[in-house]
């Protein structure tokens, strides 16, 4: 092969290995990895009342946090 061709081949792969790179940044920065309990929830929590319960949890959660965050005043 010829050294054009194989400096082609390293300039692509480089890009494709950028492109993968900057999407597993993204992927992690906005928290698409973030499903920890999901199997063992499912399993858990495999009845009605039981998901019910799990739902009123999470709204519990979410309430909490969003009281957090209203309530957050940077230090000076």
């Amino acid at each position: 092969m010829s050294g054009s061709i194989i400096s082609l081949m390293i300039g692509i792969s480089t890009f494709l290995g950028a492109i993968g790179l900057v999407a597993l940044i993204w992927g992690i920065r906005t928290g698409q990895f973030n499903d920890k309990n999901k199997f063992i929830d499912g399993a858990r929590f495999d009845g009605e009342e039981e998901l019910n319960d799990a739902i009123m949890m999470e709204e519990k959660k979410k309430a909490a946090k969003a009281k957090r965050e209203k309530n957050y005043m940077p230090v000076d």
